[in-house]
This record gives C-alpha cells, sequence and structure tokens, in this order.
C-alpha cells in the first residue's frame, strides 16, 4: 500500500449516525465514500446523502453486492439483527467490515486502546457508544489497578435514539459489557442504559465505577485526567465532569457533546462511535502503509 493511498468505503445505513459518517469520509483525505446504501429509494436519508453528493442506492445489502463495486472498507450502521447476515454475505469480498450496531461478532476494537490492531482483523466491531465513551477511562485504570467490578451506566437523550437503537437494547446491555471485561480484565462488569425524554435534551452521560483494591486519588485522577486528553482530540465535547475516589471505589462521570454541525449537539452518543469509526479506518490505513526503512529509501 502506497503512502498516498485513498481507501473506497461504503456505509449501509441511512440514519443521522450513518450520514455523519459518510460526511465524515468525504472530509478525510485517505478515504473515499463509493456508496451510501439505503433501504427504500424515497427515504428521506438516501435523499439527504444524494444531496451530500454521495452516490446512492436503494435495496440494502443485495444492492450493495449487485453494485460491482469493490469497497475496501464498507461500515454496517443498521442493526444488530442484520448485522450477522450483513457478514456472512460480504466476508468473502476481502472487504474489511466495521460495525456500529451493538453486536459481538466482529474483533472489538477502541481506537485509543488497540486501534493499532484493526489492521489484524477483517471484521471489526465498534462494542456500542457507551463502550466507546467509557472504555478508555475504565482501561487506563485497570492498567495500574487490578478491578474486581466495573460498572457503566449511559444516559442519551430520546431524540439522539433512534428504532434501531431500541430494538437493540439487550444487544446494547450484553455486548458493551462483554468489551468492559475484555478490555478491563475485571471480575464482573455491568453496562445499564437510560433513555431520557427530558426537555431540553440532555448531553450523552456515562457513569462509571471501578471497584479495586489500593485505589489513591491521586494516580486515578492523572490516569482518567490522561484518558480524556487523547479522547478530546478526536472528539472535543468529551469531558470528564467528575472523578472521586473513596476506599475502594472511583466514580467518574464523564459527558459528550456534539460539535459537528450536522447532530444536534445532544447527540454526543453518535459522534463518539462515529469517530471511533473514522479512527479505526485511518489507522487500519497507517498500519498497512510501509515505512520508508521497509521500502529501502
Amino acid at each position: 500500500m502506497q503512502p498516498n493511498t485513498v481507501l473506497n468505503t461504503a456505509v449501509l445505513g441511512t440514519g443521522l449516525l450513518a450520514l455523519d459518517l459518510a460526511e465524515r469520509i468525504q472530509n478525510s483525505p485517505r478515504l473515499r465514500c463509493g456508496l451510501v446504501v439505503g433501504r427504500t429509494a424515497h427515504s428521506k436519508g438516501l435523499r439527504q446523502a444524494t444531496d451530500m453528493g454521495c452516490l446512492t442506492t436503494a435495496g440494502g445489502i443485495a444492492a450493495l453486492l449487485e453494485s460491482g463495486r469493490k469497497f475496501d472498507i464498507i461500515f454496517d450502521v443498521t442493526n444488530a439483527f442484520d448485522h450477522p447476515k450483513h457478514w456472512a454475505q460480504l466476508a468473502d469480498t476481502g472487504a474489511t467490515l466495521v460495525d456500529l450496531t451493538p453486536t459481538r461478532g466482529g474483533k472489538f476494537i477502541v481506537p485509543s486502546v488497540n486501534g493499532s490492531e484493526a489492521t489484524e482483523h477483517q471484521h471489526i466491531g465498534l462494542v456500542t457508544c457507551g463502550g466507546q465513551a467509557c472504555i478508555p477511562v475504565l482501561h487506563a485504570i485497570s492498567q495500574h489497578y487490578r478491578p474486581r467490578y466495573v460498572e457503566m451506566v449511559a444516559t442519551a437523550a430520546s431524540a439522539s435514539v433512534g428504532r434501531a437503537s431500541r430494538l437493540n437494547l439487550d444487544e446494547y446491555i450484553e455486548t458493551t459489557q462483554a468489551a468492559m471485561l475484555d478490555f478491563t480484565g475485571a471480575d464482573t462488569a455491568k453496562a445499564m442504559l437510560n433513555i431520557s425524554p427530558a426537555v431540553p435534551a440532555p448531553p450523552f452521560r456515562t457513569a462509571m465505577t471501578i471497584v479495586a483494591p489500593g485505589l489513591q486519588p491521586g494516580p486515578v485522577r492523572a490516569l482518567v485526567e490522561g484518558a480524556e486528553t487523547v479522547m478530546r482530540t478526536s472528539i472535543p465535547g468529551f469531558h470528564i465532569t467528575s472523578c472521586t475516589v473513596v476506599g475502594e471505589t472511583a466514580r467518574v462521570i464523564a459527558e459528550v457533546t456534539a460539535t459537528r454541525g450536522r447532530m444536534p449537539v445532544h447527540a454526543g452518543n453518535l459522534e463518539v462511535i462515529s469517530a471511533a469509526a473514522i479512527q479505526t479506518a485511518e489507522q487500519h490505513i497507517a498500519a498497512t502503509i510501509p515505512t520508508a526503512k521497509e521500502n529501502g529509501r
């Protein structure tokens, strides 16, 4: 792969998250939005994608496969029920499938933690928005303290939780808990999601708890602040609003406000996983570009 390589991508889905992802791809110097795929020809999202200058098609995964186009990366922004079928149909195409649905089939990638591993896998799972928001913090602490228990309670505005997400609530919880265990090594993990109907709509919020022996307030706060700094490089609206340590229990609260024009400010849950998808794709490219030394230069 050459240093100026641009990967051709497709976005499967036309919701707000999919449209933001397509816009990010258009703005990336390393990615090309080759196709946005919807279910029906007259959907609002597909019209918006067309207005953005994207090539579009309707008919779902069948239309993607019948397009005759070769894609390096395909982003699945549909739902957890359909994703396994999509992977089964796409596995032989050679494309890397990046899953933004709460499914457990692919390799869990959280860019700021293990993004360098993206190139090793053809099937990548981005956990959930709650997982992307909490795992960098929990992982940072768990590298210095052995956790017995980790917990994450996410609160998302009702207006930012679409129909597919509501249908996938069980999968959201199960996948987030599995990833929390995977990245922290804790004995037990618990994830919860609140959908808030409050007006005005609240920003996306994750309240984290970690129970581990030997916790010290100063070092824990330093670890949390370090994770926040890394997160803010790709998600400017990510802020730690509270960090307390009492005995063997640390509690951390993070809020994510959306900062992109297409996103309402309360949709930080969508922005955090959209940013993770682009980071993962770009890390996938960076890890496969030969260095000057490897090229003999």
